[in-house]
């Protein structure tokens, strides 16, 4: 259990970071399944537009330290290989 006043406030500090790298990581998950489907319909206009968003919620999420760089960039490449299914 936190004791210090400076304890108490890392712990709320902590939580609310862990909650916002779970957003991250949550609408990432979603976004690639709502990508992958429009992919399968064949939809093109709206695939590039899940794919911009997409992008730049895992650039967000790199930038904020809710996922690796590494694993952004994984990511991206994931993003852009199913892009190329379209074409």
């Amino acid at each position: 259990m936190a004791n210090t006043p400076q304890q108490r406030k890392r712990v709320r500090t902590a939580q609310r970071q862990r909650l916002e790298n779970l957003r991250y990581k949550s609408s990432i998950k979603t976004m690639f399944r709502r990508l992958k489907d429009t992919v399968s319909s064949g939809d093109t206009d709206a695939a590039k537009r899940v794919a911009t968003k997409l992008s730049s919620t895992i650039d967000k999420a790199a930038a904020h330290n809710a996922i690796h760089k590494n694993n952004a960039a994984h990511k991206k490449s994931n993003v852009s290989r199913l892009l190329n299914l379209l074409q």
